[in-house]
């Protein structure tokens, strides 16, 4: 079945080595991806003219542009004309930071839009201040949806940065390419043995994501 092949030589390392560097491209990623699109989405719900139309620019120019297309621009494109010298690892980080934070902060607007504004009339009428409605009373339910939708953005942007190795970065799949081009011969079937394999690491990488969101569902319900 081709899965022989993993075995030989160094390539099961090779390929953990390949996963690890997407997973530092994705961690990275969506730690400024959370901490940036928060922010913003916060800025969204203040709805200044100057921010919505930014904002809306920034949203519809990720929503269309494919990350590929993406890539490509910031690492042959935008180096190239500013004659920044930017390796492919920085420049995919940019990337994904830049389609992560957009799809971020449009969840967190859509969450703080969906409180009814009933929950700030009764906190209002309890006499909370405006800082302690959001401590005690908004921020609490917007967590709480927020989590699953941003699970979900997490577990993309991760199987997403297999697009990195169209500007050269040896990750997973790339090293998997090599594996399957080094073993043509020896090994017809070494195609589906190695992509298995990917497949494998990738669902190791994401299941426990997805077990911590529904962990901490099923505690904040009870």
């Amino acid at each position: 079945m081709g899965i022989e092949v993993i075995f030989k030589g160094k390539n099961a390392m090779r390929l953990l080595a390949g996963l690890g560097v997407a997973m530092k491209i994705s961690l990275i990623s969506v730690i400024i991806s959370i901490v940036l699109g928060i922010a913003l989405g916060m800025l969204m719900t203040l709805k200044k003219p100057v921010i919505t139309v930014f904002s809306r620019i920034y949203l519809e120019i990720v929503r269309i542009m494919p990350q590929m297309v993406l890539l490509f621009i910031m690492f042959f494109g935008v180096t190239k004309l500013t004659g920044l010298n930017v390796s492919a690892e920085t420049a995919a980080i940019i990337v994904f930071s830049f389609w992560g934070c957009a799809e971020m902060a449009d969840l967190v607007r859509g969450c703080f839009i969906s409180i009814p504004p009933i929950q700030y009339e009764s906190s209002a009428a309890l006499g909370f201040s405006r800082l302690q409605t959001y401590i005690y009373v908004i921020i609490p339910q917007i967590v709480r949806r927020l989590l699953p939708l941003s699970i979900n953005l997490i577990t993309r942007m991760i199987k997403t940065t297999s697009l990195v190795m169209m500007i050269g970065i040896v990750e997973v799949l790339k090293v998997g390419q090599q594996i399957i081009e080094a073993n043509r011969k020896s090994s017809p079937n070494a195609a589906f043995g190695v992509f298995a394999v990917i497949f494998l690491l990738y669902f190791i990488a994401c299941w426990p994501i997805s077990c911590l969101s529904k962990y901490l569902e099923k505690k904040w319900e009870n």
